[in-house]
């Protein structure tokens, strides 16, 4: 009987655990393996290339089950490479991983560029389809980019002068960061420096998380040219918090095809879910932008955001060669300096019907600006293509100073409407700009 005493209340709180509050947290997972680069013969010479040995860690790591790739505090200088599933980026403080300025340390590979699938080059940092890829500082990925810079701007000016036009593509460029079809993906807490190209690229992701990230190329004494902040490609769920971002391009980008077919190709598609929060835009081309590749925006938000330029906070580039929606994007809670509070013009920069003769035009709906407060050169520029399908576009709670109070705006109530919003002090109408036009954007 006194056995039976005692082993009855261990039996009850046995039963009790799993709904009790002393019911013990499962145990932690191991945290990944770190695996530091120079064990694997990478050498603080910063001039020499370390991009055999690094891959050698990353390929080690891989092959033992996945692990931590750790740079540590000094500059290695590395062409790509190449992540592989369960492999991680980890840069330590005062860590700098530096690329190399000759584009033969990037191989030409099947890749992803301005809203088209083709061959080019590969990126610093690659990782192809490696679920749960993180890229982790305090430390620094940096481009190196000058070199690439000053190619691409005598290029340029060198076909101006035989009179001829050149695209983006023709001086061959790194990207810094390319991540492609890979899900949970994280870069957070570290320094994106001097891309060649694009900076961050992301195609084919869903659940990425960017936070924390400082993201800069110039715009002297060398313009840093499409050096875009992110450029969210075929993606779902995207999450951009608490960066800065500072690049001579577009900051934070939608993309997703360019073409008169362009929404019937496979390899292309929509971007929904954004979300960009507690993130400040410096010097930018404009701060968020859909196009000049993109086929279908759903659902970005943008809040509790700073600025301080003079170029767009919220950019449309209407391609009258290719089929676009833009529909349920809210900005909210957005205070600073800017060139316009939106901006909605045509976009002819390469300009290719493919022998098409289809007549495509954009359709922006559902856009909501709300509880922003800005000094800007003009409150906004709402002039599409004149195919172009304008609806619900509300701003509610705005406060804006200008040097000009007049505006471009073709579209009346109620396809534009204004609740509570002032500009240089008076409330603004509802009242579209007498003989308003589709004035194309100047590329960049």
């Amino acid at each position: 009987m006194k056995t039976l005493l005692v082993l009855l209340p261990l039996a009850l709180s046995a039963f009790a655990l799993p709904f009790g509050a002393d019911h013990p947290a499962p145990p932690k997972a191991a945290a990944p393996k770190e695996y530091l680069i120079t064990q694997f013969g990478a050498g603080l010479d910063s001039t020499r290339l370390s991009t055999a040995a690094i891959q050698r860690t990353i390929d080690k790591a891989s092959a033992a089950g996945g692990g931590t790739v750790v740079v540590p505090k000094g500059v290695f200088l590395s062409g790509a490479l190449f992540f592989k599933p369960k492999t991680q980026l980890r840069l330590a403080a005062g860590a700098k991983l530096k690329g190399s300025d000759n584009i033969g340390d990037y191989p030409l590979l099947p890749s992803r560029m301005e809203g088209q699938s083709l061959p080019y080059y590969a990126a610093l940092v690659n990782a192809r389809n490696v679920n749960g890829f993180r890229v982790t500082g305090p430390g620094t990925i940096d481009g190196n980019g000058l070199r690439f810079w000053k190619h691409f701007w005598a290029h340029r000016d060198s076909m101006k002068r035989a009179g001829k036009s050149s695209t983006n593509l023709e001086v061959h460029r790194p990207r810094l960061l390319f991540i492609w079809g890979s899900n949970d993906v994280t870069i957070k807490d570290v320094k994106l420096r001097d891309a060649g190209f694009w900076t961050t690229h992301l195609y084919q992701c869903n659940n990425v998380l960017i936070e924390g990230c400082d993201i800069r190329s110039p715009f002297r004494p060398v313009k840093a040219p499409s050096t875009d902040g992110v450029d969210i490609d075929v993606c779902k769920k995207v999450t951009i918090r608490n960066c800065y971002i500072s690049v001579n391009d577009d900051g934070i980008v939608m993309k997703g095809g360019k073409g008169p077919d362009a929404h019937k190709l496979p390899q292309n598609g929509p971007i929904e879910d954004v979300l960009i929060e507690n993130c400040t835009f410096g010097e930018v081309h404009a701060a968020v932008t859909c196009g000049s590749e993109c086929i279908h925006a759903n659902r970005i938000t943008v809040r509790n955001c700073k600025v301080d330029n003079d170029r767009p906070l919220l950019l449309f580039k209407m391609r009258p060669d290719t089929y676009q929606l833009y529909e349920n994007i809210t900005v909210d809670n957005v205070t600073g300096k800017c060139g316009t509070i939106v901006t909605l013009s045509p976009w002819t920069q390469f300009f290719d019907m493919k022998g098409s003769t289809e007549k495509p035009f954009g359709t922006i709906r559902n856009i909501s600006i709300s509880n922003v407060k800005v000094q800007c050169k003009q409150f906004a520029v709402l002039n599409g293509n004149p195919l172009d399908q304008v609806s619900n576009i509300s701003f509610t709670n705005v406060e804006a100073t200008a040097p000009t109070a007049t505006f471009p705006n073709k579209y009346p109530a109620p396809q534009v409407t204004f609740n509570n919003v002032t500009l240089n002090g008076a409330p603004l109408q509802a009242t579209p700009a007498e003989g308003a036009a589709a004035t194309p954007l100047k590329p960049d």
